[in-house]
């Protein structure tokens, strides 16, 4: 099972160097097993077995000790439509290419799978973001526009391609002031 690098690493704090494209085999192997591990994060049964694995909706290759620019996502947006839809995505190299004035913050605040300390505030995010990756599992160039919880998402884990955590956005004088033209999600 894979090991979650904690924010007390320095290497968590280092930019991530872009992937060659087509993928190596050891880049396509790791991007699989990040999902493996995002998906049984999520499966009640597996983490009642192993208690110090914690349910996450994204992971980046450096929150597993690979600084590289992929990432993964997933998580459960049912829709009228569609009651088992979910949101995933397995990108490298992302790219933020447009972004919105709106912002977007959780009203509970921003967690993380490398953060094991509580930091409350609001994350202030785009509330609408374009990226434009490599899909790995698509294996192909995509353009993705997201708004609200999915664009968050997005942003906190290209964060860390950057070296940046999410409490690294909390304004530390006062981490609940409210911005003007900002939304909870």
């Amino acid at each position: 099972m894979m090991k979650i690098v904690k924010d007390t690493n320095p290497r968590l704090r280092e930019k991530s160097l872009p992937v060659e494209l087509p993928l190596s085999k050891e880049n396509e192997a790791l991007i699989h097993e990040m999902m493996d591990y995002l998906l049984l994060s999520q499966d009640a049964s597996f983490c009642e077995k192993h208690p110090s694995v914690r349910e996450g909706v994204g992971l980046a290759a450096p929150q597993v000790g690979h600084n590289v620019r992929m990432l993964v996502i997933s998580y459960p947006n049912p829709t009228e439509e569609d009651p088992k839809a979910v949101v995933q995505h397995a990108l490298c190299n992302p790219k933020i290419v447009a972004s919105s004035l709106k912002k977007a913050y959780l009203e509970g605040g921003e967690g993380c799978l490398s953060v094991d300390e509580e930091h409350p505030g609001y994350v202030y995010r785009d509330f609408k973001v374009v990226v434009d990756a490599y899909d790995a599992f698509l294996k192909q160039n995509v353009r993705i526009t997201a708004r609200g919880y999915e664009a968050v998402v997005l942003q906190h884990e290209m964060d860390h391609l950057d070296g940046i955590l999410f409490y690294d956005h909390i304004d530390k004088r006062d981490p609940f002031r409210k911005l003007p033209n900002s939304v909870a999600v």
